[in-house]
């Protein structure tokens, strides 16, 4: 307990996230009542003294570390699934779905305490437009999101070369007898839905309220993780995650894979804001709230 006193006292962890997500958020206000809760204050839009701090490159290589074992294990389902000619001798869908739900659950949970485990540029830009982290925080860690996916599909690629490209390497596109607008659809909703659980899962006032209900909030955020890929895997192969889908296009990295790609982009980002807009204005009132 001593080093960690220390540790705290000279600064180490000066420029931790104002609303961290995941078990962080869960203790933030436990012992805090309702009544007491006091909304806390936004993080600054630019703060330039994180780029001094080890805390700040701590979080931002826990979130390569996190978004690289996610993409490892999630392309090598893909890859074994479609590798299969019968799907009733693989995990199917279901467990595609699983994969991706149950490796969010677990490395949220892992990383929560230190980067907010966002693992997810979408989730991270909608922190940003709630003002849960500054500027600077949420580039370094899209920065890093989109490195690890590259790195990650890339090992997968280095330890099977041929299969990978025979087998399409995990990469989103839009299924046959789907529009565009079906797929930017998909993704928005499927984003939103995402979005909205962490808000939700993580809010410090709610934990607060409900201190006598014990919540961990990586549990809720990965099911919907695992709830939204069984609704739009037909439809995308499920994006909701602007690094994966770029982690996986570019190592495959042909025509297919960037024919719709911006539908990967735009409609993740598109789904997040409006879950950011509508937990902050509608679910919290903070825009009408009297100071």
């Amino acid at each position: 307990m001593e080093g960690k006193d220390e540790d705290v006292r000279v600064g180490a962890n000066r420029y931790t996230e104002r609303n961290p997500i995941g078990t962080a958020a869960q203790s933030q206000d436990q012992d805090t009542s309702s009544r007491d809760y006091k909304e806390p204050p936004s993080a600054p839009f630019f703060e330039p003294g994180e780029l001094s701090s080890w805390s700040f490159y701590r979080a931002g290589i826990a979130e390569f570390v996190a978004t690289f074992l996610f993409l490892y294990i999630t392309v090598l389902t893909v890859m074994g699934v479609a590798k299969s000619k019968s799907k009733c001798s693989t995990v199917g869908v279901q467990g595609i779905a699983w994969s991706f739900g149950g490796m969010i659950f677990a490395l949220v949970y892992c990383t929560a305490g230190i980067s907010g485990g966002h693992i997810n540029p979408a989730v991270t830009f909608g922190l940003f437009l709630a003002r849960k982290l500054s500027l600077t925080r949420a580039v370094f860690y899209i920065i890093m999101q989109c490195l690890a996916a590259i790195c990650g599909a890339g090992v997968v690629k280095g330890f099977q070369p041929h299969q990978y490209e025979r087998l399409g390497g995990g990469v989103n596109t839009l299924s046959k007898g789907y529009s565009i607008g079906d797929g930017l659809g998909a993704e928005i909703v499927g984003t939103f839905v995402l979005v909205y659980t962490v808000f939700s899962a993580t809010d410090a006032k709610r934990n607060a309220r409900d201190s006598h209900i014990p919540i961990l909030a990586p549990l809720p955020i990965g099911f919907a993780v695992f709830l939204v890929h069984l609704a739009t895997i037909p439809i995308t192969g499920t994006g909701i995650n602007p690094a994966r889908s770029l982690g996986a296009a570019l190592i495959f990295n042909k025509d297919q894979a960037w024919d719709d790609h911006w539908i990967f982009w735009v409609g993740p980002f598109i789904g997040a804001a409006l879950a950011a807009l509508y937990h902050q204005i509608v679910i919290r009132a903070i825009p009408f709230k009297s100071k």
